[in-house]
């Protein structure tokens, strides 16, 4: 582990307690924490998207937002739903994005997670679909999203406008886009695809397999499997890999209430149809946190370690969960500060 971000889930509501009661609130306090984290030295600043729920779910302004704020900080998602997008227009988006940021964005897509709607990528008008999860859209989807950020001609010009025969690009363009994209996986397959297509990849707090191994471990393979694809495909530059955890570095009485449970243990689940491994929380006193977090494969194989974050306990405390993991936990597992320039990962 080199570097850590936070990744927000942009929760709000009318709950008890909560400090992100509307959209708004979510809204303007993920780009209040974008800036604190900048300020810490935090690498990254990543938010879910979902639709049909009370979630961050459009994410290109917020993104551009938090970039235009800040001034070190790597800012992306994790992850769009490509079910749900038009290519050609998340291609200009997210072009825009990169050029507005000056590179400094991770845009992680996949097919996305479990929605609340039933297929409700088809009330944005993608129907279609040949599976019951909607996986063979997100592959379209992502297949001509890549065409189009490389420069291909995709669309023909009108004669009178630009010539007989004339093929047009989508505009704007950035030559980084590419090195920034990431696919979010959550399997062993999934990752040795990503490998294979060249891209980075961002492996959350579950994987949709059981196979008895602590989640770690399976996820260590998971990454290792990613690598060895990478370089067998030929690709020669430094990809990068994220990881998800949940860690509160114990070191108040606000700390204690909230997380004081401690460090509890994996779980094995059902998701999306799949029997699925989901990480740990980690929380205890930061030398203990550290002894953890050393010991668990997948975080100190991933160069970079994206910690999830209770918005909806404000910024103020999620400020201070960053400070906390940056001051005590983070310099002992190898962590950089976003000082000392952007985050690579290691050579294929």
């Amino acid at each position: 582990m080199r570097a850590f971000g936070f990744l927000s889930f942009g929760h709000y509501g009318p709950q008890q307690g909560s400090a992100t009661r509307t959209a708004r609130d979510m809204l303007t306090q993920t780009i209040a924490l974008a800036e604190g984290a900048d300020e810490i030295g935090v690498n990254g600043a990543y938010v879910r998207v979902h639709h049909f729920a009370r979630q961050a779910a459009s994410p290109m302004p917020l993104l551009a937002a938090m970039a235009a704020r800040t001034q070190r900080i790597e800012v992306g998602t994790g992850v769009i739903d490509l079910r749900y997008e038009n290519p050609l227009y998340l291609a200009e988006e997210a072009a825009a994005l990169d050029l507005i940021a000056d590179g400094r964005i991770a845009l992680g897509m996949s097919r996305g997670s479990p929605e609340t709607a039933l297929r409700g990528y088809e009330a944005f008008g993608y129907t279609g679909s040949a599976d019951p999860r909607g996986a063979d859209l997100a592959r379209d989807t992502f297949a001509l999203f890549l065409r189009a950020i490389d420069g291909e001609p995709l669309v023909p010009g009108d004669p009178q406008m630009v010539g007989a025969g004339v093929r047009l690009p989508i505009e704007p363009r950035s030559a980084t886009l590419r090195d920034h994209l990431w696919w979010g996986s959550g399997s062993r397959p999934s990752a040795v695809e990503t490998g294979k297509l060249g891209l980075n990849m961002m492996s959350s707090t579950l994987l949709t397999e059981a196979t008895g191994q602590p989640f770690h471990v399976l996820q260590r393979e998971q990454i290792d499997l990613f690598r060895a694809a990478y370089r067998e495909a030929g690709h020669t530059g430094r990809p990068r890999v994220s990881v998800s955890r949940s860690v509160f570095p114990l070191v108040d009485a606000r700390d204690r209430a909230y997380f004081g449970r401690g460090t509890d243990a994996d779980q094995i689940g059902v998701i999306d149809g799949f029997r699925s491994t989901f990480g740990k929380t980690y929380a205890a006193e930061p030398d203990v946190l550290i002894e953890e977090l050393l010991a668990d494969e997948a975080v100190m194989a991933a160069d970079t370690l994206m910690l999830t974050v209770p918005n909806q306990l404000g910024v103020d405390y999620n400020l201070h969960v960053l400070d906390s993991f940056a001051r005590y936990v983070a310099p002992a597992l190898g962590w950089k500060p976003n000082t000392a320039g952007p985050v690579e990962g290691d050579p294929a």
